[in-house]
């Protein structure tokens, strides 16, 4: 067997680590709260892969910086299967037995109103994937990475300007915190896009059978269809019914993991064009000067060396966030939660991913606490995802701003409506 060679990345995770702040016994812990199990798995596990590949690299570095000293880290996942239950059996573990400095969350219905409360009593910085989770009474909350799911108005107003032919749209989505929101800003995107909405079904967690749900999309012949933000089962299982029944129209989703399967089981043709959010990070476009995901392509190269066919919307997302962290504790020189949550926040611009952003939200989340700039549109091109262009999330809110939160109230999805969100906890 021929060995494979090691990438450059790979061969910096070799370096032995170097002495740990003349000897310091002290670890920073971070925490990692999210369904590493069942259908939410692909939007949680490959990030907390990612968080390895990070953790190794600030390690074999060693460690993070804090005034004089350097402190090694350590990951301490928590598996909440999706259940609100769990989710505070972690959160209580995670504070009181763990000592983490910051907790890393996928969100929804793991943010329950007793994970809120246990937050705000410790003042716990939490870094979550869901804006639409962010209210005033949890201060220390935050989503610095992903701006789900407004940056999803992005596809639809590029889907406006490069294809203006299409005009009507049917969409379905799953109806948990992370389907209804979007739902709510694919329906403001629409209509601010002059597209008609002609179908919409909203189906339970537990579904199985998606015949029936793409047969009532596709029966008035609409020119998109939308997954909306639905899990990856759910995006592969409503594709191929859409692939069996002949549709010829426009393809769009907020993500389409593994869609290199999706190709195998329809075909290049059928999938050439599909329109979702997240790009791979080899993307040439990633070297754009504006990204401040320090060497994407060697992440990416790295990340599928240690788990190939995982790369999920997620993989990059948590280790995006601990930079922001790091880069955080580092000027605040100390890894209490709420110092380092001022300095994260400090002047209101950060380094996104994507770009420089701001901290905005306060009128839609009731705080300034995600951060949002930019966002890529990916197509799928010959059998890759490829970004087709940064478009600006903060400009289309601005022009339409009374659409979005229109429809987020008809769904009751407000951060002032937050009672009635318990509900589906």
């Amino acid at each position: 067997m021929v060995a494979r060679a090691k990438s450059p990345l790979a061969s910096a995770l070799g370096v032995a680590l170097r002495d740990f702040a003349l000897g310091s016994s002290k670890v920073l812990k971070i925490g990692f709260l999210a369904p590493l199990t069942g259908p939410l798995k692909a939007w949680s596990a490959p990030g907390l892969d990612g968080c390895r590949i990070w953790v190794d690299l600030v390690n074999a570095a060693g460690g993070v910086k804090v005034g004089s000293r350097k402190f090694p880290v350590e990951l301490v996942p928590f598996d909440t299967m999706y259940q609100p239950e769990l989710a505070f059996q972690g959160a209580r573990k995670l504070i009181l037995e763990d000592g983490v400095k910051l907790i890393l969350m996928n969100g929804g219905n793991d943010l329950t109103r007793e994970v809120r409360d246990l937050i705000s009593q410790h003042r716990m910085l939490v870094a979550g994937l869901l804006p639409s989770d962010l209210s005033p009474d949890t201060p220390t909350l935050v989503a610095p990475s992903e701006v789900h799911p407004i940056y999803n108005v992005t596809g639809v107003d590029w889907l406006k300007r490069r294809k203006p032919h299409l005009k009507t749209a049917a969409m379905c989505a799953q109806s948990d915190l992370f389907g209804l929101p979007s739902i709510a800003t694919y329906r403001a995107a629409f209509e601010a896009a002059g597209i008609d909405l002609i179908a919409e079904r909203i189906f339970d967690p537990e579904t199985t059978d998606f015949a029936p749900i793409v047969d009532a999309l596709m029966a008035d012949g609409p020119d998109i269809l939308c997954w909306d933000t639905a899990y990856e089962p759910f995006v592969h299982a409503l594709t191929i019914e859409a692939y069996k029944r002949g549709f010829k129209g426009q393809l769009l989703s907020c993500t389409c993991d593994n869609y290199q399967e999706l190709i195998r089981r329809t075909s290049p043709e059928f999938m050439e064009g599909f329109v979702f959010q997240f790009p791979d990070f080899d993307d040439p476009r990633l070297n754009d000067a504006r990204v401040n995901f320090e060497n994407p392509n060697g992440f990416y190269e790295e990340f599928l060396r240690r788990y190939p066919g995982t790369w999920s919307a997620v993989s990059w997302e948590y280790a995006s966030t601990l930079e922001l962290w790091k880069a955080a504790v580092q000027r605040a020189r100390t890894f209490e939660p709420f110092s380092v949550l001022a300095l994260m926040k400090v002047g209101g611009i950060g380094q996104h991913a994507f770009g420089e952003a701001v901290w905005w939200g306060k009128d839609l989340f009731g705080i300034d606490n995600a951060l949002v700039g930019d966002w890529p549109v990916v197509t799928i091109v010959d059998g890759r995802a490829r970004i087709q262009e940064f478009c600006s999330i903060i400009d289309w809110w601005n022009e339409h701003k009374p659409t979005l939160v229109k429809h987020m109230r008809a769904l009751e999805l407000m951060w002032d409506q937050r009672e009635h969100l318990a509900a589906w906890s």
